[in-house]
């Protein structure tokens, strides 16, 4: 006993980054306490112990060493946060479920990271985000007297700003900056969004555009096809929003000019047609001039083609995905080999979100092709 609990406390203490003099200050105990009992050369007090387990937000079995039970609950936690955040539904069990799970585990980041994600879903699903126009105006700005209003949303900024505290995966820590940096702006916290993105490397400093530097040959193919992939996904982002937030483009032909002629642009890097992951960015490029042309311009019929034409890309998507590792095949990008299973998840109410979008004409001209029948199921 006395061994598994000095190695614990040492362990949390790291864990924790915190000094043997910390612990010795919260305990009321001497520094040279704290040494001989990481030292196997003692143990504390049975009346320290709740203390001991309290000050490092574990339990007094785990402090013995007797985890198998904490690290089973863990996972099975965690597997049904997962499965939930994967079918983007209703989002209540799972917010409370991971509540409760962060009092219990509170120096857990993987349930915290689960839980921002939660209530993120839950927040869009229960509140959504408005915006508005102004004459006079050429700019779309976000309400964030509304906004900032959603409760979910301000609780996951609380979350994810003790999750960046804690030493958690470098690609987490990028996707949480993201979803922060976009929150943040929403809500009118536009100088807490400015300071997190300052505060992160260039686009030159990235990990995809330096590593075909630092290679030769095939390897360097194979990661210039990579950072391709890459910038292209995120080009796909920026357009969406950069013509989505101006109403001097999302209301006329420039903004759908520009659309497909980024969508032309990644069928030509993917000539062969195999987009593998770039099917996504393609067919929602062609879904945006979907509802711009019906929406602005009453074109049904040519909304229409744009839309078959992204319905077509989500289909190849979705058949693509969790389909083990692909294989890229056209010039720019044929050494690159990526795991389906890493794609974005496509939510099961994707289509629920576009067709609510849709002008009802372009529903109903949908709807008369059972080819598309699927979107409505």
């Amino acid at each position: 006993m006395q061994i598994k609990i000095g190695d614990k406390i040492r362990e949390l203490r790291h864990r924790d980054g915190r000094k043997q003099e910390d612990l010795a200050n919260a305990l009321g105990v001497s520094n040279q306490a704290v040494s001989r009992w990481e030292a196997n050369g003692g143990y504390p007090d049975m009346e320290l112990l709740p203390a001991i387990a309290n000050y490092f937000n574990v339990s007094i079995d785990e402090l013995f060493g007797y985890s198998k039970d904490r690290d089973e609950k863990l996972k099975n936690i965690l597997s049904k946060a997962e499965e939930a955040l994967n079918e983007q539904g209703d989002m209540t069990e799972c917010v409370e479920m991971l509540r409760n799970a962060a009092e219990e585990f509170p120096s857990e980041p993987r349930i915290l990271i689960k839980l921002g994600y939660a209530l993120s879903i839950h927040g869009w699903r229960k509140y959504g985000a408005r915006s508005y126009t102004e004459d006079g105006s050429d700019y779309a700005h976000e309400d964030t007297e509304y906004n900032s209003a959603n409760v979910f949303w301000q609780e996951e900024m609380r979350v994810f700003e003790k999750v960046m505290t804690m030493d958690i995966p470098a690609d987490d820590r990028g996707a949480i900056i993201q979803m922060m940096v976009n929150t943040y702006a929403k809500m009118g916290y536009n100088e807490k969004a400015k300071e997190l993105v300052m505060k992160q490397n260039s686009i030159e400093m990235s990990r995809e555009c330096l590593l075909p530097k630092a290679t030769k040959a095939e390897e360097r193919d194979k990661y210039y096809g990579e950072a391709i992939i890459a910038l292209l996904k995120e080009l796909s982002d920026i357009f969406f929003f950069a013509i989505g937030t101006k109403v001097s483009l999302f209301t006329t032909a420039e903004g759908r000019r520009l659309n497909l002629a980024l969508a032309k642009l990644y069928e030509s890097v993917f000539s062969d047609g195999r987009c593998g992951e770039m099917h996504y960015s393609i067919g929602k490029l062609y879904l945006d001039n979907a509802v711009f042309e019906a929406r602005f311009h009453k074109n049904v019929e040519k909304a229409f083609e744009y839309f078959c034409i992204g319905f077509a890309h989500i289909r190849k998507y979705r058949l693509v995905c969790n389909t083990g590792e692909y294989h890229y095949s056209s010039p720019l990008v044929s050494k690159v080999v990526s795991k389906s299973e890493e794609f974005r998840a496509l939510s099961p109410t994707f289509w629920e979100g576009w067709i609510s979008v849709f002008q009802p004409e372009l529903v109903e001209r949908i709807k008369a092709d059972d080819t598309y029948a699927e979107c409505f199921s």
